[in-house]
């Protein structure tokens, strides 16, 4: 239940406080007077549009503020969204407008907690649901139709829904997938033909070890040069173990220097280890000059295997080049190609697959309509009676009203277009909604639609109406009057209002009007000059709790005075009211 609304600063109000009724609110004043204002100050709190036109002139910074009361039914969403509940069982929901730099800047808050955008709308949907007349536009959509009716049935066809969304996207996703296959087929089979064409040629280079090349490089310069390698190992040879010439060679001359420090550690025997150090590098000269002449004499020239190394570096670097850049990049490829090659070539299996899933969930889809369908069906035939039901009294006796589901290709919303069939005088066919009803049998359509949703698991708490009552007058007046008191019943009403049949009914009465003010100060802030008053227009909202004050109003809005006969009148349509309200609590 909304307990109170502030507001600082937003749009032509100042500072405003409320408290509300659990009942039938009503706000009356003049066109214009601002009642409009207290409704979107609702709206916008609890998530609404709002642009900086709504800061009030002169202010940089608007404040919101609802206080709604709650029941132990919240402390699941409280908690799921880390919410603390406070002491009064309340619920405080804030929003502060600021503009800076050009920029409008926005910020929720739940008991103080900051709330984003999406937690706001779904707490809004949870505490009110505001109803304007333009709001009956919207009802002659086609799908604004279905959905109200989806609502009307309840959990289970609300679940059935979810399962029809659930298989239609499933469809899509399959269908598409398959489509996809079958438009990329031309593309796959000229992809596998390249495929098997750069297998083909890797496998015959038979790729085995990645530093393949580097090692044919070096045995083509070995084969490639035998004959210098023959003739340097010859001379290495000399030069290490046997001279030919008279130089001696080095293995001679450290055989010389081996003696001279042999013969030197027999007078100084720390020089054993020199001794040994030279005898060590005299044993590897003539192990390397043994070792070289081996390899010499082992050199021989393979022309056709030099032949063979070229040819197959030339196969190799070719290789590289397409494939590479290295060999082991070429290799490593080589397998990713087979792979892809199986996946393409499985290609009939897969499509196979592709047909399967889609047929599956075509079938799950069109399974699901139906059942959809039928509940449909069930809650267009309840809905039917309660609203004829609801609408007799508000002066449409004969009316005739007609929830017809015409059938459609399956889609996301099932395979029914709902549409609303009415006719509101005896003798007229019934006709599609959109077609036939007037603005005032509109009203009364969309009061009785409320009442119909009144007590049902998507109904708020807290239902506000801005001039539902637009456009009629005298009997049906009185019964809209009486249509928002039974509900007033279940739920808190706000209703603003131009009809004095409807203000008499309220429990709660709140005169909206504009007032003109002076404020010397913020004028010499504007102009700089005190003695020129700063004129501003504010809203003000002045609850009639004195019954006096009651009657002069309703008078006001009946008879656009206060004379002796709009006062009578206005006496009389608040006792019949109170009247009605007795007898109603009565019986």
């Amino acid at each position: 239940m909304l307990v109170s609304l502030r507001i600082n600063n937003f749009a032509l109000v100042d500072l405003l406080e409320l408290d509300f009724a659990q009942s039938l609110n009503v706000l009356t004043g003049e066109t214009g007077a601002g009642k409009s204002i207290i409704l979107d100050a609702i709206d916008a709190v609890l998530g609404g549009k709002v642009n900086s036109r709504m800061i009030r002139q002169g202010s940089d910074r608007a404040i919101l503020e609802v206080t709604f009361e709650v029941d132990s039914s919240w402390e699941q969403w409280l908690e799921a969204n880390q919410i603390e509940l406070l002491e009064t069982d309340c619920l405080v929901c804030s929003r502060e407008l600021a503009v800076g730099n050009g920029r409008l800047r926005s910020r929720f808050r739940i008991n103080g907690v900051l709330a984003n955008r999406q937690l706001m709308e779904d707490l809004r949907s949870r505490l009110v649901e505001i109803t304007a007349q333009g709001q009956t536009i919207n009802l002659l959509i086609s799908e604004k139709q279905r959905d109200l009716l989806d609502a009307y049935g309840g959990k289970s066809l609300i679940q059935q829904k979810q399962k029809v969304v659930t298989a239609y996207h499933n469809y899509q996703k399959a269908k598409k997938t398959l489509e996809k296959y079958l438009q990329s087929q031309q593309e796959r089979l000229q992809r596998q033909d390249l495929l098997e064409y750069q297998i083909q040629e890797l496998a015959k280079a038979e790729l085995e070890a990645p530093d393949e090349l580097e090692q044919l490089e070096q045995e083509r310069e070995r084969l490639s040069h035998i004959v210098e390698l023959q003739q340097l190992s010859y001379q290495a040879y000399q030069f290490l173990y046997q001279s030919e010439t008279e130089e001696p060679a080095a293995a001679d001359l450290l055989a010389r220097a081996e003696s001279a420090v042999m013969e030197m550690t027999e007078y100084d025997g720390e020089l054993g280890s020199i001794l040994e150090m030279v005898q060590s590098g005299l044993a590897q000269i003539v192990e390397a000059g043994q070792q070289l002449y081996s390899y010499g004499e082992g050199l021989e020239a393979y022309p056709e295997r030099l032949a063979e190394i070229e040819a197959r570096i030339r196969l190799l670097k070719q290789i590289c080049r397409k494939y590479g850049p290295e060999l082991e990049d070429a290799i490593a490829l080589f397998q990713q190609l087979q792979e892809e090659l199986a996946t393409l070539t499985s290609g009939e299996e897969s499509l196979e697959i592709l047909e399967q899933e889609y047929q599956q969930t075509q079938t799950e889809l069109q399974q699901a309509c139906p059942k959809l369908t039928q509940l449909r069906q069930k809650a267009a035939t309840k809905l039917e009676k309660q609203l004829v039901k609801e609408l007799k009294p508000l002066g449409m006796d004969k009316v005739r009203f007609e929830c017809r589901l015409i059938q459609c290709e399956p889609n996301i919303n099932g395979a029914d277009k709902v549409v609303f069939y009415f006719s509101p005088n005896p003798g007229e066919k019934v006709q599609p909604l959109a077609v036939i009803a007037s603005g005032g049998e509109m009203s009364r359509f969309l009061l009785a639609l409320k009442a119909c949703f009144s007590g049902t698991e998507t109904s708020s708490n807290t239902l506000i109406f801005d001039e539902i009552d637009a456009g009629v007058s005298g009997k049906v007046a009185q019964a809209i009057a009486e249509k928002l008191h039974q509900l007033s019943k279940q739920h808190q009403i706000l209703c603003v209002t131009h009809q004095p049949l409807v203000a008499a009914m309220a429990d709660a009465h709140y005169k909206v009007e504009k007032t003109i003010i002076e404020n010397s100060s913020t004028a010499k802030q504007l102009n700089g000059d005190s003695h020129i008053p700063d004129i501003r227009t504010v809203v003000r909202v002045k609850p009639l709790i004195e019954h006096q004050l009651r009657i002069e109003e309703i008078a006001q809005i009946t008879g656009g005075n206060s004379a002796a006969d709009a006062i009578a009148f206005a006496e009389s349509l608040l006792t019949k009211a109170n009247n009605y309200r007795a007898s109603d609590k009565n019986s």
